[in-house]
């Protein structure tokens, strides 16, 4: 059977979901959809009574012999945190809904689809919620001028020590939540280079070939040259410490980042995680932009 991309051409209710995404599983509690769950990831673990659901292994390393056992009338996969094994193969067994959303519409297009096949008042009333916190944000855009916004998202050293951290670009679901806020990515039109030293600019590029280019990674000098104006250290995927923290104020000191003290650790979910978790990475987040 077909992955689906759209849950428009699902067209029985879902008496049973394993979600392969920690954001949707998240999501769908939120939403009072949570008792159709019958199996999660390891990495599902908000809120609290997704731990206590059945295990398929990691979003990455999923047990497709225990999704198929738990017998689901719908599986929830990403294209980002699934391999493409994985959903392929259990698309021959069972209904996968493909999710990929780039922007915040897209994300709450999504939820706005979960709401219409569970068709639970409930649910309706909190995405309206959402959409008005939304619609808040947005037009709050208006008040300000955004800040330039630096977000590594992994770091790494070349064998001499000299350190390069990755980051995101326009394409992606972090950077609109980083204009939502009132940011501007400084990265936001940088492409991903291959191979490594390419995009560490000491390099010959070659082509991409299809590979993914969202997610660049850039060098000390390239940060200076961006003059980020608030640098936001994310605890996932990489887990950024205050040692990082110390590490950056010394790399960065010509950034009016550095100059105003804006160098902030956050909760690496608000930023990543597509879903219910917006209305949260919207209050918290918040504070960081002026």
């Amino acid at each position: 059977m077909p992955v689906l991309k759209n849950l428009r051409e699902f067209a029985i209710f879902p008496e049973r979901v394993v979600s392969l995404v920690p954001s949707m599983t998240e999501s769908l509690f939120d939403l009072g959809m949570g008792d159709h769950l019958v199996g999660v990831t390891e990495y599902c673990v908000h809120p609290e009574q997704a731990k206590l659901l059945p295990k398929v292994g990691g979003t990455k390393n999923v047990q497709i012999s225990r999704v198929i056992e738990l017998n689901p009338d719908l599986v929830i996969a990403n294209q980002e945190e699934n391999t493409e094994m994985v959903v392929e193969t259990l698309g021959q067994r069972l209904n996968v809904w493909l999710t990929f959303p780039k922007t915040v519409r897209q994300a709450l297009d999504d939820l706005w689809q979960l709401v219409h096949l569970f068709r639970q008042e409930r649910a309706f009333l909190s995405l309206r919620t959402l959409e008005t916190a939304v619609e808040y944000a947005e037009n709050r855009l208006f008040d300000f001028q955004p800040q330039r916004v630096f977000v590594p998202i992994w770091q790494d050293q070349l064998p001499a020590g000299e350190y390069w951290w990755m980051t995101f670009n326009q394409d992606t679901y972090c950077n609109d939540v980083i204009r939502l806020l009132g940011g501007v990515n400084v990265f936001a039109e940088r492409q991903r280079r291959y191979p490594l030293s390419a995009d560490l600019s000491v390099g010959t590029e070659s082509p991409s070939n299809g590979r993914d280019t969202r997610y660049p990674r850039v060098i000390k000098e390239e940060v200076i040259t961006a003059q980020p104006e608030i640098i936001l250290l994310p605890d996932e995927p990489y887990a950024f410490n205050e040692n990082d923290v110390e590490r950056m104020r010394e790399f960065f000191q010509e950034t009016p980042a550095v100059k105003k003290e804006q160098i902030f650790r956050i909760d690496g979910s608000l930023l990543t995680w597509h879903g219910t978790r917006l209305a949260k990475a919207l209050t918290e987040l918040s504070q960081y932009f002026g």
